[in-house]
């Protein structure tokens, strides 16, 4: 495939409609809504087949049901959205007028990952859709049966004059970052994502980057443990650990780790009776399988200890069983990367100042967690740590508001997206000035006389 023709076949169409109206915008919304819920078990089916076996539930709740939402609340907001800002002007230029308009940047570049490759497709396309740009995405290679419905799908129910999708590996994704775009956005790795920026500087493309990092999660005393438990358990395990936003490791205070890990060991069976059976999903790819229990073992060898919580340790397939990791070490690649897998180190903690300084000599994560009822302590995490979102007394759920922008930090990503930020994101927010008919402006004109110079003072205090 042209890329570079591709690309250009977009623009193209995008010239000849640069500003399409809202009605043009909700109508490849609609068409989007109904791609997907004519084609939600063939969807569901493709992406469990790339994993080998992904929960049909889990694809339901974390790809579809957001998905869907997304594009009801971007049509019940987009006239809105829209409608150009009016600002104040200085009294020295009144009677103008100010306002900011919503263009549309173009053609959007967006760079799919496999964990969730129906919601971080659909997520970006939602946003620059709204926004009136033409778009081309770029699918991930480790879910090659969902990537090529999603490219047949998207090119039936939109159209190639709006979207245009590409397969392909990463000599693909390469020849992608590089191209002219009038924005990209990339979710993935950091490694990756460094590459990308780089590639987007040759054209001073604008980036946003969506990069994951180690999220981390803190239980304090005041919280109650199992219900805990019990929320850290379901943000981890869904999608077995394979998400940006999991927990990667968490604070446990030292009187309480013994019943810690009575609990989760307590709460996971009680999730998964059958952690073989088929609310459980697998590693989404030999890849990602092998690359998890080589950092398993990594941290194994320099005397980590694994503390199972089924009886039935043994993998199957791809599926992997959750455990505990006690008595890890910063040296563990376990503790340096990030996990994306069922496999949780505990971190036991004495007060909460050592757990704010450890996250501040971090990279800043994409997402942090505390369990606290204690005000002190939560204003303390918010105030004295940055991380791309929070969610307090549970996990992950930041990410389902659609009035929260999602984006990570410094490490962790750069730029937001989702719901009204996701809009603005892929807008170019144009600013118009309007001089009146009558401007006292023509006072300032050369040559400067007394009175000119006797109003500029006064202009200045």
């Amino acid at each position: 495939m042209d890329l570079s023709a591709e690309l250009e076949s977009l623009k193209q169409h995008y010239s000849k409609q640069p500003y399409p109206s809202v009605k043009a915008r909700n109508q490849k919304l609609d068409q989007l809504s109904t791609l997907l819920r004519k084609h939600e078990q063939q969807i569901i089916q493709a992406i469990s087949d790339d994993f080998s076996y992904r929960s049909p539930f889990e694809t339901e709740l974390a790809e579809i049901y957001p998905s869907l939402k997304s594009i009801t609340h971007t049509k019940k907001n987009l006239q809105d959205w829209t409608t150009p800002e009016k600002r104040s002007v200085s009294v020295w230029f009144k009677p103008a007028k100010a306002r900011i308009m919503y263009q549309p940047k173009g053609v959007i570049g967006i760079i799919v990952p496999w964990n969730y490759p129906l919601y971080l497709a659909i997520g970006p396309l939602i946003g620059a859709v709204a926004a009136g740009n033409r778009v081309m995405l770029k699918m991930s290679e480790f879910t090659p049966k969902f990537s090529q419905l999603f490219a047949d799908l998207c090119h039936e129910y939109l159209g190639k004059d709006w979207v245009r999708v590409v397969t392909g590996g990463p000599e693909v994704g390469e020849a992608f970052s590089k191209l002219p775009f009038d924005h990209l956005l990339f979710t993935g790795s950091g490694r990756i994502g460094r590459k990308v920026m780089q590639a987007a500087s040759e054209n001073l493309t604008p980036v946003t980057l969506e990069l994951g990092g180690k999220s981390p999660t803190i239980i304090d005393h005041s919280f109650p443990l199992k219900l805990a438990v019990e929320r850290l358990l379901f943000g981890k395990l869904l999608n077995s650990g394979q998400t940006c936003l999991a927990p990667d490791y968490v604070f446990v205070q030292e009187d309480s780790v013994s019943e810690f890990k009575r609990l989760t060991r307590e709460v996971a069976q009680k999730f998964y009776p059958d952690w073989q059976g088929k609310d459980y999903t697998a590693m989404a790819s030999e890849k990602q399988f092998e690359r998890y229990l080589e950092i398993k073992q990594n941290a194994v060898t320099q005397g980590a200890e694994v503390y199972p919580l089924f009886d039935d340790i043994e993998s199957s397939g791809r599926k992997m069983p959750p455990a505990l990791l006690l008595n890890t070490t910063e040296s563990m690649l376990v503790r340096q990367e990030e996990i994306f897998g069922p496999m949780l180190p505990v971190v036991p903690y004495k007060n909460h100042q050592d757990v704010i300084d450890y996250i501040n000599k971090h990279p800043r994560p994409l997402a942090l967690y505390l369990f606290s009822y204690d005000k002190q302590v939560t204003s303390d995490y918010m105030l004295k740590t940055i991380s791309g979102g929070m969610t307090l007394n549970d996990t992950i759920l930041h990410v389902s508001q659609e009035e929260l922008p999602f984006g990570g930090v410094g490490a962790s990503g750069m730029g937001h997206y989702h719901g009204h930020e996701g809009f603005k994101t892929f807008s170019k927010a144009k600013s118009i000035f309007k001089q009146s008919r009558f401007a006292g402006t023509k006072l300032m004109y050369p040559p400067h006389n007394k009175f000119a110079n006797w109003l500029l003072k006064l202009m200045k205090r």
